[in-house]
């Protein structure tokens, strides 16, 4: 029997990786860190390396601020406003679900309500070359984020001290819902796009793992025979990313490997 030649293997759970070290620039209410935003179809999760800092996020259960230090993990899921702050030298490893997902647009900011109602206006301030565009773009989201939290009562994230709030009841659920109603306006043009790219990644490596199973069912051993292994170098100059300078890994076979 001739074995197949091996292919490097699919990475784990069609995901995406990146490595993110948050930004450091102070921003209107005294915090150092990122720009807030929201993922319309991914969960997110990070893995803190080094530093320290917190995780804001605004849902309709309310608020929350969680501690990041090294070690720990958290993830959460589309629909969560988030904000990543950092007290000092705050990096983590960032784990997406459905890779190339977040690259086709599924991210909003949490821009001014007029600037989320205007597609031509929120492109425009999305824009981020250099780093006095990404701080720009991230104080435009704080603006955004603390109005927002303002507007459903929230205390921690406009500013206030104290711990999160039930959302300010129905005016707050209609505030965040409006929210998540222009944030979807500004991408519905991009979901045959994002279905496509779901279904080359995520959902071709559930499908991978179904045909596996069924293989080992009927003592079929033959994928294992193919088996190799894959290795991506940190891929160069970090871009600008929502939260901080992010390496982000190519990770389709054949992608980069360094440079």
């Amino acid at each position: 029997m001739v074995t197949p030649a091996p292919e490097p293997p699919a990475f784990p759970g069609g995901t995406g990786v990146s490595g993110l070290s948050v930004y450091d620039w102070p921003a209107a209410d005294g915090l150092c860190g990122g720009s807030p935003h929201v993922h319309l179809v991914c969960t997110e999760a990070y893995v803190v390396v080094a530093g320290a800092g917190r995780l804001q996020t605004l849902t309709a259960a309310g608020t929350a601020e969680t501690p990041l230090r090294p070690g720990t993990v958290v993830w959460f899921g589309p629909g969560t406003v988030h904000r990543a702050v950092n007290d000092g030298g705050l990096r983590a490893v960032v784990v997406m679900q459905n890779s190339g997902l977040p690259e086709a647009g599924d991210a909003v900011f949490t821009f001014p309500s007029g600037v989320l109602a205007d597609p031509e206006a929120y492109a425009a301030a999305a824009r981020a070359g250099d780093a006095r565009e990404a701080r720009r773009r991230r104080d435009l989201a704080v603006a955004g984020f603390r109005a927002l939290a303002g507007r459903t009562g929230d205390g921690v994230a406009a500013g206030a001290d104290g711990g999160g709030t039930d959302g300010g009841g129905g005016h707050g659920a209609a505030a965040l819902e409006e929210f998540h109603r222009q944030a979807l306006a500004l991408r519905a043009g991009r979901l045959t796009e994002w279905e496509e790219v779901w279904r080359a990644g995520a959902r071709q490596a559930a499908d991978r793992t179904a045909a596996q199973l069924a293989a080992l069912r009927a003592g079929d051993t033959g994928h294992l025979r193919t088996a190799a292994v894959a290795v991506r170098e940190p891929p160069g100059t970090p871009r600008w990313g929502m939260c901080g300078r992010l390496d982000t890994y190519d990770l389709t076979p054949g992608g980069a490997t360094g440079g």
